[in-house]
Formats: structure tokens, sequence, C-alpha cells
């Protein structure tokens, strides 16, 4: 069974495609124009043993939100494509990852009911030309379309550039462990008998 997808999505403030192997080993090839987010989504792959490639041309002359945002509205989309009916899935996972004083507490559900809790201190306003309020909206849009529960919490931290990437290696450890396959899992893993599309 593949569970792969490939998205394309085009905006007149964006170009996004984004392919995804949930069962890959760590690989990306990403290209978003913003330095910093093109590192994060390359913790994603690693962490998380996705193959994903990214490829984002946006009106980055105005800022990086469109940017950001559509490119993680994909994402979401990729993902829920590449899970498909979720037979088989462990459908919960769970992470606490420290970067030095840092650390980050992320859970996933693969509920089919998009839901955020999103906690951390306030930040400095750029690392580098990411501006560190998109961190939150990220995890909206791919909760968003992706329907999937996301808790996501900073216990401590210092540095905006620990806090932020603990949060999307949490993440993708947290995802992995949803998203692997438990051979004792037959069917959906819900009572319900669906998890959402």
């Amino acid at each position: 069974m593949s569970r792969t997808a490939r998205i394309e999505r085009t905006t007149k403030e964006s170009d996004v495609l984004v392919e995804l192997d949930l069962d890959g080993s760590g690989q990306s090839h990403i290209s978003t124009g913003v330095p910093f987010f093109d590192h994060m989504l390359d913790q994603v792959a690693r962490h998380g043993g996705l193959d994903l490639t990214v490829r984002t041309r946006g009106d980055l002359e105005v800022d990086a939100h469109h940017t950001v945002e559509d490119t993680s509205l994909a994402f979401g989309q990729a993902l829920r494509e590449a899970l498909g009916d979720k037979a088989g899935v462990q459908r919960y996972g769970n992470a606490m990852i420290p970067l030095d004083e840092a650390l980050a507490v992320c859970v996933v559900d693969l509920s089919g009911r998009p839901y955020l809790v999103h906690e951390e201190p306030e930040l400095v306003e750029l690392i580098g030309t990411y501006d560190t309020t998109l961190t939150r909206h990220i995890f909206e849009s791919i909760v968003a379309s992706a329907n999937i529960t996301l808790h996501m919490r900073v216990e401590s931290g210092r540095n905006a550039h620990h806090i932020v990437e603990a949060q999307f290696k949490a993440f993708a450890r947290a995802l992995r462990q949803a998203v692997s396959l438990d051979p004792r899992v037959s069917g959906i893993p819900s009572t319900k008998g669906t998890l959402g599309s």
C-alpha cells in the first residue's frame, strides 16, 4: 500500500508543490525562499521519517506570510491524502523533545477533527527573516487541512531558535508515531468506524 501524496496549490500569492511519502527514510528537498522555514520542514522530514519535497514560489516581496501559510496548507492536505482512510495506523502520537534549554511537548491525534492547542512564550520578532508569530499559524494551517488534533506546549526555553525548533522536532516525532502502522490494529482505530477524511 502506497501512502504517498502530491499536492499542487496555485494562487495569486504563491505556487506550491508538496510531495510526501509517509513510509520514507527522512529524505527532504525543501525550497520555499524562507531559510528558517526550510530548516524546520527539514526537521519534520528527518525526525518524522518522511520523504518530503517542497517547492514554493511566493510573494516574498510582500512578506513571508502567504508563502508559509500556503505551504503549510499544502503539507496538511498531502498528509490527509497520504493517510487515506487511516486503516491500521496507531492514530495517537506524543513526544517530549529537548533542545538545550528548550523543551517542547506535542501530542497528535489523527482524529478527523481539526483542533489546535498551542502554548509558547513570547519570542523575539525575527529569527533571520522568519517571523516567529508564524509558528502557531503553521500548525493552525496544517491542522485545518489535515483534519488532525494537535496539542503543542513549550515547557521551557530562552532562545527563540531553540524554542521553535524543539516544537517542529516534537511535532515530527509525534506524527511519526501516529502515522505508523500497527500490526495489532485491524481496520480503523476508532469505535465509530471512521476517522474522517
